[in-house]
């Protein structure tokens, strides 16, 4: 008997659909790991920010030219610059808290790859890429640190050495939520040491939500503190 080659019912092309990951923002398109229309939704990388703390802009540019805002001129961070994924507001919002609070590493994953694919032209080669550690009392609660959840994808994807001991907490901080503006600066200085020399090296601090920079910049002071000489934020959400 000779068998003849099953046809498929499906051209390849649609298997591959049917077999692709939903996006983890909508759940209705296929996405590895977002689809095309959730990604430039929320996380356009035409969005005109600061280029120093990545606040939005509200002259309208390309996000090439985008000048440094009038907060950053006055009064400049400890570090250089800062690539944000989106806004925090809805899906990335929600994507953060399920990340930090239900245990969705998952989500980390899949959004420090797109972190690193974003943040790319802007790094140089060769940089340490280093979490914002998380207080211990946190640590114990939650069994992670999101930040470090979100470094590992960024570390594989550019080819650069994770260094989670390179920053230290050195005091428990009362969360940042709860602060006004003024206090959230006051209530993390201090709270950082470098944890390894860094003399001379560039730095890729990786958190999960920046909103007043209070804390990235308390970071950023205590890597110039142990030498660093160029210090870029990655972050996934900057509220408005």
């Amino acid at each position: 008997m000779v068998l003849e080659p099953c046809t498929p019912f499906l051209a390849p092309d649609r298997w591959r659909r049917i077999m692709a990951p939903d996006c983890l923002a909508c759940g209705l398109q296929p996405g590895d790991p977002f689809c095309p229309g959730c990604e430039a939704d929320f996380a356009p990388a035409t969005r005109a920010r600061c280029p120093r703390c990545a606040a939005r802009l509200a002259t309208p540019c390309s996000a090439a030219a985008a000048p440094p805002c009038g907060a950053c001129l006055a009064n400049p961070p400890q570090f250089d610059a800062t690539v944000a994924l989106g806004d925090y507001r809805a899906p990335l919002d929600a994507m953060i808290r399920a990340l930090k609070s239900s245990g969705r590493l998952d989500i980390g994953r899949a959004l420090g790859s797109l972190l690193a694919r974003r943040a790319r032209p802007r790094l140089a080669p060769g940089s340490l890429v280093v979490p914002v550690p998380l207080a211990l009392e946190r640590w114990r609660e939650r069994g992670y640190n999101q930040a470090l959840e979100l470094a590992r994808p960024v570390a594989a994807r550019l080819g650069m050495p994770l260094a989670p001991a390179a920053l230290a907490r050195t005091r428990h901080a009362v969360p940042q939520q709860r602060l006004g503006r003024a206090q959230r600066r006051h209530n993390v200085v201090g709270a950082f040491a470098a944890g390894v020399p860094l003399a001379g090296r560039t730095i890729v601090v990786v958190d999960d939500v920046m909103t007043t920079g209070a804390t990235l910049d308390a970071a950023a002071a205590a890597l110039r503190a142990g030498g660093a000489r160029h210090i870029t934020n990655l972050v996934v959400a900057r509220t408005p």
